[in-house]
């Protein structure tokens, strides 16, 4: 759950690299809170604001936007990759299988043009 917040905490962030744990943790946390907004949505009949989206599930998804963006951007500079690879997933399928492989890729090893390594400058460690 910390790697959630620290996403959050860097909300607007677009500069620097997020390491694949920090990528993937924050999708699987966010892809939790969605299914819950949406049995939220579902059990107390909430009003729809597009159709398969509740009220609470679309405010949501507007609040979680940016940061997804964001983290998705220093995800692709970490592998020493401009952000504005991210905009490839408008190819419908082909697109997005492209940048999940760019996801599931390691760190470019060392500084690339975008900083340091995040798992070698990363002494942040969360205790359980």
């Amino acid at each position: 759950m910390n790697w959630y917040f620290v996403v959050l905490r860097k909300y607007v962030q677009f500069q620097g690299r997020s390491r694949r744990k920090e990528f993937w943790f924050f999708t699987l946390i966010n892809a939790f809170i969605s299914m819950a907004c949406g049995m939220v949505d579902t059990t107390l009949q909430l009003p729809t604001v597009v159709e398969g989206y509740g009220i609470l599930a679309a405010l949501y998804a507007a609040f979680a936007f940016i940061p997804t963006v964001a983290v998705t951007v220093r995800r692709l500079h970490d592998q020493d990759r401009t952000g504005w690879w991210a905009l490839i997933m408008l190819i419908p399928i082909v697109g997005i299988l492209v940048l999940l492989y760019f996801m599931l890729q390691d760190s470019t090893a060392g500084s690339n043009r975008f900083g340091s390594n995040p798992k070698q400058s990363d002494s942040t460690t969360f205790s359980v």
